[in-house]
């Protein structure tokens, strides 16, 4: 195995302390930086604190055996960086040990080359500077962001890499003719990468960096949560690409945990963007791995479980079921059903009249669904012709004289014509700000032409979720 990169561990502990955790047998949840050796990275200009640079300080140790092996070519057994240990100080306050040779994708590598107990939700990562020339990037464990970077033309590549807002990167937009413009999540604006147009060669580049792109003209990169869509002419041709960052985001789970206790199907509603495939995401890892239950994701363009044959860790154990293509979604979901005998279903956008009816036929047969749908509000989803089926559907009917005065109503008025498919509907108004629905109690309300009683979640500054129960909706 030829190196490529090295991962490098800095604790900030004594070694006698962190060798004596070690022997215990102890689990660590020791905070530490992470460092990415790439292939030609240099440490020797670095400092950390009030170290300056030396020739006995241990990174430059770590220097030296780093270029040694990259001139040997060859790595024989487990832990080629071995020889660090001995000319590490006794009573070193910073602490460097090499844990392995990452030569793929970070979340393979995760879960792959480190020990249990320095597993990624054990790490605290912290920024590491460099100070004269070195190419160190900020890593945390569900930072994959750099396999993005490759796909795109080298100056746009540096330019991003230099962002200070690189952690709020949202999407890169590469248009024919236009200049290139990066997003960032809570910025309305737009910000330009360099000042001269994306030439069809650079989205050649691209694309044949991505590989092949399917029907719906999406895209992901194996082993990542990242997605590429694709902007065609009338010729078929690609001339443009959205470039769109998937990130592993703990924390989502908090706002909805008591609602999965029920077992009830719930359906997520918002506006493209709003974080609604993330929170589907992390409820498949904690039903699969916390609840133990048999979870199934329709993964219809690898949003959820990322992209390659291998679902991302980000999911847990969950089972991933591929679509090959769009419009058989709902063919795959009833197979789910039909053949592995899941528990929870998990399906992102639902849209279609199939989608609709698969989702009923399922919801029917005692599996618990979390699915998700464009719209901003409940309202929308009733006045949505297809996906009113999902709030058990709107009929109009005509009311007798008497019953009529009895409502103070029209003779001709709108109700439900059946039971909801979920029975929980929660509209996603922003990220940390939720609003929860018993959908058929809202329906009814809705259709009556009054205010519906739901429970709003936030999180307050700290972060802690607020819940106001069963209030009158504003």
């Amino acid at each position: 195995m030829v190196i490529e990169s090295v991962v490098v561990m800095i604790l900030t502990v004594p070694l006698g302390k962190l060798v004596e955790s070690w022997g215990n047998g102890n689990g660590l949840s020791l905070g530490c930086n992470l460092l990415i050796l790439e292939k030609g990275d240099c440490l020797k200009d670095c400092r950390i604190g009030s170290r300056r640079s030396n020739p006995k300080h241990p990174l430059n140790q770590t220097h030296r055996i780093l270029e040694r092996n990259r001139k040997g070519g060859k790595v024989a057994g487990d832990s080629p960086y071995s020889e660090l240990r001995p000319v590490l100080p006794g009573r070193a306050h910073a602490a460097i040990t090499t844990m392995s040779v990452c030569c793929i994708s970070f979340p393979s590598f995760y879960k792959h080359h480190i020990p249990t107990y320095f597993k990624p939700n054990s790490i605290s990562s912290r920024t590491i500077k460099s100070i004269i020339g070195s190419r160190l990037t900020k890593c945390t464990p569900s930072d994959d962001i750099h396999e993005l970077l490759k796909i795109l033309p080298h100056d746009l590549r540096d330019n991003l890499v230099m962002e200070s807002k690189r952690d709020q990167l949202l999407e890169v937009i590469l248009d024919l003719g236009r200049m290139p413009e990066a997003r960032y999540l809570g910025d309305s604006g737009r910000r330009y990468l360099r000042d001269t147009e994306v030439s069809i060669e650079e989205l050649e580049y691209a694309k044949n960096a991505i590989g092949e792109i399917g029907g719906d003209n999406r895209a992901g990169i194996t082993g990542t949560l990242h997605r590429i869509s694709a902007v065609r002419n009338r010729k078929g041709v690609v001339v443009g690409l959205t470039c769109r960052v998937g990130r592993v985001v703990r924390g989502h789970i908090d706002m909805v945990r008591d609602l999965l206790q029920f077992g009830e199907s719930i359906l997520f509603i918002g506006r493209p963007g709003v974080g609604k495939t993330t929170v589907m995401r992390e409820i498949s890892r904690v039903l699969s791995d916390e609840l133990q239950k048999r979870v199934v994701v329709v993964d219809t363009s690898n949003e959820i479980g990322g992209g390659g044959d291998i679902p991302h860790p980000a999911i847990g154990s969950t089972r991933r079921m591929q679509v090959s293509k769009p419009f058989m979604q709902h063919k795959v979901m009833i197979e789910a059903v039909e053949n592995h005998m899941p528990e929870v279903i998990i399906i992102d956008e639902i849209s279609t009249r199939d989608e609709v009816n698969a989702c009923k036929s399922i919801a029917e047969r005692g599996v618990m669904l979390i699915g998700s749908a464009h719209g901003d509000r409940l309202e929308n989803i009733i006045k949505n012709p297809v996906l009113s089926r999902l709030a058990g559907g709107v009929e109009t009917v005509t009311l007798g004289d008497q019953e009529a005065r009895k409502r103070n109503s029209r003779k001709s008025i709108s109700q439900r014509s059946g039971p909801s498919t979920f029975p929980f509907m929660i509209e996603m108004r922003e990220r940390h700000h939720w609003v929860v629905h018993k959908t058929e109690r809202s329906v009814d309300a809705l259709l009556r032409g009054e205010k519906p009683r739901v429970e709003v979640r936030k999180r307050d500054k700290q972060m802690k979720v607020i819940i106001e129960k069963w209030k009158l909706e504003n």
